[in-house]
């Protein structure tokens, strides 16, 4: 069993999703097949006496190749959990793969998609990023 959210899951369904058009850091501050972990606060989470998940911090994944970025959800389909704590805890191959760093499914850069581990066949939950005008990544549109 794992709780891994359900894969047909949208990132803009979970609690504490960012706005379209939040910034989430600067272009210059992602190193070319570089991942960055970023984890956008949460304005107002739930009592935590409601009853309600609560979620402090919206945790994502920024990926950079080139003058592409993309983003997903630090969220383990497997189980969970994040990839990695932090930046400096992230498992990847540059361009290439993400692996989390608790039971090593490993993750294809390009699209999420699971290629080892207990988790093959699933993905990671992408967010739509974009670059704007002043070079700052920020939220997209929905991925359709």
């Amino acid at each position: 069993m794992t709780s891994a959210p359900p894969e047909h899951t949208l990132w803009s369904d979970l609690p504490g999703a960012p706005q379209v058009g939040t910034v989430l850091c600067d272009l210059q501050a992602l190193v070319d097949g570089g991942v960055r972990c970023i984890d956008h606060p949460v304005s107002q989470p739930p009592a935590e006496s409601s009853g309600a998940l609560v979620v402090k911090n919206y945790r994502m994944l920024i990926l950079r190749s080139g003058s592409n970025v993309k983003a997903y959800l630090n969220r383990c389909a497997h189980f969970g959990v994040p990839l990695g704590e932090t930046s400096d805890k992230l498992i990847f191959v540059p361009h290439k793969t993400l692996s989390c760093n608790v039971h090593y499914a490993k993750y294809q850069w390009d699209d999420g998609l699971c290629i080892s581990g207990d988790c093959e066949g699933e993905s990671l939950i992408p967010v739509p990023v974009k670059v704007n005008s002043k070079d700052q990544v920020e939220i997209g549109e929905d991925l359709t």
